[in-house]
């Protein structure tokens, strides 16, 4: 290949890993092969400064800026730090910092939390500003989200500077990312690869009650401004943690490379018992004056540097591919491996995820592939060590047709998975299907679990979640381990189901990418199964929070024949299939059209109630004040930055007693 277009192919992959990892928070290489593509891509450049671009990887630094927010300029631009992956790296980076310094520098280690990176604005102790990082140039405005993190004071305690800056790093705790891809799993929606994947995900979700409910942290590392309270960044760390911030307890200050090294060692095989993920170690000069005197190179402080803990990799063998059918007919391929241990458990499965992952790998049968877990929970196959390819066998094609029933698979535009179409005639899918519906958050019926779901399968009792309503207790009571006692709990509890209220009826007809709080979205747009049924893409994408995928596979559903006698035998059953009178007398036009933002403390209901309230009254919350802002519902201590903007914009502003009377006389 001609030097030029290496060069051009290297821009052009790592383009696409930069989109992969900041737009799409969904990365497909490691950390590291990144870092060595685009050093490899920097050599190339320097050697050739007459293929120079300044459109290239490496002028500038990727973005996960999503034009839903507001951008910001940072103040102080958000560089990157220079990775090192080695003790001598490390090492060099101590000796070129004595040399400029000459002297030996003081420095301070720190864990490197691997999350989404955040700078907080405090303006006379109140948190006025949230920006990602962004470009580093310029980043979303993302305070509401932010202000749901309980971690983040919202306003400070103590002596600090009048306005200053402090930036961290947004963090989903591992109890919390197992959780939801847990929940994501059950709903076939795709897996989070990590915490940190989930963290910028959910920081970048439109509603902060999404984003409060997924438990994000935060760790806080860095502090700028024109008064800190020291010439030491270490000094400033404790200073902040007397103010109210969460600063690591772990930060060390060291007056030696050898305690560096002691750090890192330490680190290295401590960080696994953490509560969040680290993937590294980041060392800086402690001094500001020697900061402000090394400087900054285009992109990344000459003070700083990112150790990087190698991910853990295995190398095995690759014996089979397998494909499991979910319930609602997404195929997922499966990776069957000779048993590796890999950070403390045994590994004989791997997900390859999708066919395009498939082919990028250029998987064959017998061949040596590494695994990895690093930051990782689901053990993935990151490569192939094909200098050890002797007497391999067929390449890897993604199938064809539905393992479990044969029907042809198909593969929607703009998706990457591949799906089996025979819903009602797939058994995984059947299954899969009663499974969903009698579930806690659907139906709620006890006494069906997988088990026994399975069991009634092979006897002929359950084809369809219809015919969960036509089961009595004397043919239950026949079958292995129910009997007459189990059998007639579950009879029970089928009959309390259809008590349900119609928002969860919704929810359990298990229609793709209707998860609960689009079901319930869904059910308060139009009220009955009827309408619902009849709505067209434009109605179905005119309520909130509905996009076309969601409304197309509505639409599908609908459309089959199959699931309208379903749903017509469900009707016949006394299933709730209508919105509640209760429901519908919380529910009024009062405030239609109107997109109102709540600020401040509040005395006769709480923040979540009124927001009920308005959503139940026809009107939309919003986190920030805009020009398309309506009104704007004012506890105590309203944000001095909403307040100042909304008189600038001559948005109206209500108390409580103003808006509850709005209610009852609108």
């Amino acid at each position: 290949m001609m030097i030029k277009e290496k060069i051009e192919s290297l821009r052009k992959e790592l383009e696409e890993h930069n989109h992969n990892y900041y737009v799409l928070s969904r990365p497909t290489i490691s950390d590291l092969e990144f870092d060595m593509k685009l050093k490899q891509l920097q050599d190339l450049e320097k050697q050739h400064p007459e293929y120079a671009d300044p459109s290239s990887p490496t002028q500038r630094i990727g973005s996960d800026i999503n034009t839903s927010f507001k951008q910001v300029k940072h103040k102080y631009p958000m560089l990157s730090l220079s990775n090192t992956y080695s003790e001598e790296e490390v090492d060099d980076f101590y000796k070129r910092t004595t040399r400029s310094l000459h002297e030996e520098p003081e420095l301070v280690c720190e864990l490197k939390y691997d999350g989404t990176s955040i700078s907080l604005i405090y303006e006379n102790g109140i948190l006025t500003q949230a920006i990602t990082r962004g470009d580093g140039e310029k980043g979303d405005d993302v305070t509401e989200n932010v202000k749901t993190i309980r971690s983040i004071p919202l306003k400070l305690h103590g002596n600090y500077p009048p306005l200053f800056e402090i930036r961290g790093e947004i963090l989903m705790p591992w109890n919390v990312f197992e959780a939801l891809n847990k929940e994501r799993e059950e709903q076939e929606e795709p897996l989070f690869a990590n915490p940190r994947n989930a963290a910028s995900g959910t920081l970048k979700q439109q509603n902060p009650a999404i984003v409060a409910s997924r438990k994000l942290d935060a760790y806080l590392y860095y502090l700028l401004g024109d008064n800190l309270p020291y010439d030491t960044h270490y000094e400033n760390l404790q200073a902040a943690a007397s103010w109210g911030f969460k600063i690591s307890d772990a930060a060390r200050f060291c007056k030696t490379k050898e305690e560096v090294f002691e750090f890192i060692n330490y680190w290295d095989i401590e960080r696994k018992n953490l509560l969040v993920a680290t993937d590294g170690i980041v060392i800086k000069v402690n001094s500001l004056a020697q900061q402000r005197a090394l400087g900054f190179t285009a992109k990344s402080p000459r003070w700083a540097i990112a150790y990087k803990f190698k991910a853990e990799k295995a190398l095995t063998r690759l014996n089979s591919v397998s494909y499991q059918v979910g319930r609602t007919g997404t195929v997922t391929p499966v990776a069957n491996l000779d048993p590796v241990q890999l950070s403390g458990t045994t590994v004989k499965r791997a997900s390859l995820h999708n066919a395009d992952i498939i082919e990028a790998l250029d998987l064959h049968i017998g061949d040596m592939v590494y695994v990895e877990k690093g930051g990782e929970i689901i053990p993935k196959i990151t490569g192939v060590d094909k200098d050890s390819r002797i007497l391999i066998g067929d390449k890897v094609v993604f199938i064809k047709n539905c393992p479990e029933c044969g029907t042809p698979l198909i593969r929607y535009n703009g998706e990457a998975a591949h799906y089996c179409p025979n819903e009602n005639g797939c058994p995984p899918q059947i299954k899969g299907k009663i499974e969903h519906f009698v579930s806690r958050k659907a139906m709620d019926i006890e006494g069906l679990g997988s088990e026994t779901v399975n069991l009634l399968y092979k006897n002929e009792m359950l084809h369809n979640i219809a015919d969960i309503y036509e089961l009595d207790v004397a043919e239950l009571a026949k079958l292995e381990r129910l009997g007459e006692k189990s059998a007639q709990n579950i009879i029970n509890s089928i009959e309390s189901s259809k008590s349900v209220p119609f928002e969860r009826v919704v929810f359990a007809l298990g229609i793709r990418f209707v998860g609960e709080t689009i079901a319930k979205k869904l059910a308060n747009a139009f009220k009955n199964i009827d309408e619902f049924a009849n709505a067209d893409l434009e109605r179905l994408t005119n309520v909130d929070e509905i996009g076309e995928r969601i409304a197309d596979s509505v639409i599908r559903y609908f459309a089959d024949e199959q699931n309208k006698q379903t749903i017509s035998r469900l009707k016949s059953h006394g299933i709730q299939m209508s919105l509640s009178e209760e429901s519908m007398k919380k529910q009024s036009d009062k405030l239609k059209g109107l997109s109102i933002v709540i600020s401040g403390k509040f005395n006769l209901h709480s923040r979540d109630e009124y927001k009920a309230m308005i959503e139940q009254n026809g009107g939309k919350n919003i986190g920030s004040v805009s020009a398309k802002t309506s009104m704007i519902l004012a506890g105590e201590n309203m944000g001095p930055e909403k307040l100042k903007k909304a008189e600038k914009l001559g948005i109206e502003i209500v108390n409580e007693d103003e808006f509850l009377k709005m209610l009852s006389e609108k």
